[in-house]
């Protein structure tokens, strides 16, 4: 577990500031929750009166006046984006930096298999993504605690895993990049993160997009859809998955294969 060590070592700057920022903006917005619930009734009307914007983030189905319709817009938003783009960028470089920095002969040289260091790896990501979103689930409870909400277990816990399987998902598709590239993208990782949130919106607002649901993880971490029916949509999560292992398989091969220098 020799490079898991130096990976999370390596990772633990980032880690911090990443976990800090998503979960200070979490509890932010729970905190000003009590304050804008008396306003909310307002708010609910202006939103059903600006259209496509208001599906296009699911706001016409949910209800802001409660905890969880609030949370899951406002706060879903902030984990969805800052999830995903924190799960791309550990995953997009952790292979391709070592030939970036030129220590990959270094490493090669020690009786370490390719598979081991590419499985340490990839166990280095899984662990960093999983530790931050342990993290900000405990500070959204105990913020949610603090202002003395009803907690809508069901639903938040629906919600978070929704987000961490995204997460994972694109840190498989991401770490599949890593493996081709040589100097590292970390603009590569983001762009994708962005670009299937934006497919996302685009499925919302319009009928013929639909089908972009099953091609964006967006599209099973829609929080109108985990509040109102109360359960996750199997099959988007099946094919997102199903994504993220393809592309670690793929790292894999390519990488027990790839001239290294």
């Amino acid at each position: 577990m020799t490079i898991v060590k130096h990976e999370l070592r390596q990772g633990r700057t980032s880690f911090l500031i990443w976990t800090c920022a998503i979960g200070f903006l979490l509890t932010v917005c729970i905190f000003l929750f009590p304050e804008m619930k008396s306003e909310m009734g307002e708010i609910n009307d202006l939103f059903a009166s600006m259209g496509s914007f208001t599906a296009a983030f699911g706001m016409d189905r949910l209800n802001f006046g409660t905890l969880m319709g609030y949370y899951a817009v406002e706060c879903g938003n902030i984990l969805g984006l800052g999830g995903a783009f924190y799960s791309a960028f550990c995953a997009v470089n952790i292979l391709s930096k070592e030939e970036k920095g030129r220590t990959a002969e270094f490493m090669l040289t020690h009786p370490v298999s390719r598979v081991r260091i590419i499985t340490e790896k990839l166990t280095a990501v899984l662990l960093q993504i999983s530790g931050m979103n342990l993290i900000i689930y405990v500070l959204s409870v105990i913020s949610m605690l603090i202002i003395g909400e009803e907690i809508p277990w069901k639903e938040l816990c629906l919600l978070h895993l929704a987000y961490y399987l995204l997460q994972m998902e694109l840190a498989g598709i991401c770490f599949c990049i890593s493996a081709f590239i040589r100097k590292g993208s970390i603009g590569a990782g983001l762009g994708i993160a962005a670009i299937t949130y934006f497919l996302n919106i685009i499925a919302n607002i319009t009928e013929k997009a639909k089908f972009l649901k099953y091609v964006t993880p967006f599209g099973y971490c829609e929080g109108a859809d985990i509040v109102t029916e109360g359960s996750l949509d199997g099959t988007k999560i099946g094919i997102g998955l199903a994504m993220g292992v393809i592309g670690i398989i793929i790292a894999y091969r390519k990488y027990a294969k790839k001239d290294i220098y």
